[in-house]
């Protein structure tokens, strides 16, 4: 662990229900728990980490380090919705858009956003950003999507495992973008 929150108990106050969370109270949630961890005794070397907050039946809370950029590429959270509280830095933020232009969203300190647990995304961290996300229920799985052979497949993985990035998808949404047709894909 290598930041202590400033006042333990109100922070697993945070995590206190019944039932799982809305996507907005995922957010709400995570900008609550950022008021409470202290960055300034973050560590600022590597790549960055991730540190567990909390995790009970109903949610899972996790402050991340980005220290260099880190694109998640298209993933899913397999039923979980997540909210997002950028603590430091910027990020991006974008759903998978079909037969349409890409929507990207750009948040910067003090900015939280929600995504449904249905949803399919790709963030984007900048190098020096600080998150909180919390999910809920808590991440059982996650989805990576990417273009194989000139088909969307998704790709399983464990919840403590970040998505890989998705360069065959971008590649192909920004052709569509632009042309009005998706590229053509050579094989992997």
């Amino acid at each position: 662990m290598f930041s202590t929150p400033t006042d333990p108990a109100r922070l697993a106050a945070l995590k206190a229900t019944d039932q799982p969370f809305q996507p907005g109270e995922c957010a709400d949630r995570a900008r609550r728990a950022a008021e409470l961890v202290d960055i300034a005794a973050l560590p600022r070397t590597g790549p960055g980490s991730s540190q567990l907050l909390w995790r009970d039946e109903h949610s899972v809370a996790w402050l991340n380090t980005w220290w260099e950029r880190r694109d998640t590429g298209y993933h899913d959270h397999d039923g979980s919705a997540v909210g997002v509280h950028i603590v430091e830095g910027s990020v991006t933020n974008e759903g998978l858009p079909i037969g349409g232009p890409r929507r990207v969203h750009r948040y910067g300190p003090g900015e939280s956003f929600s995504f449904p647990g249905s949803g399919i995304h790709r963030m984007d961290h900048d190098g020096g950003a600080i998150t909180i996300h919390v999910y809920s229920p808590p991440l059982r799985a996650i989805g990576s999507y990417d273009i194989v052979e000139g088909l969307l497949q998704r790709t399983p993985g464990p919840p403590d495992e970040g998505s890989p990035a998705s360069p065959r998808m971008l590649e192909s949404l920004d052709a569509w973008s632009q042309t009005g047709h998706p590229a053509t894909m050579p094989g992997p």
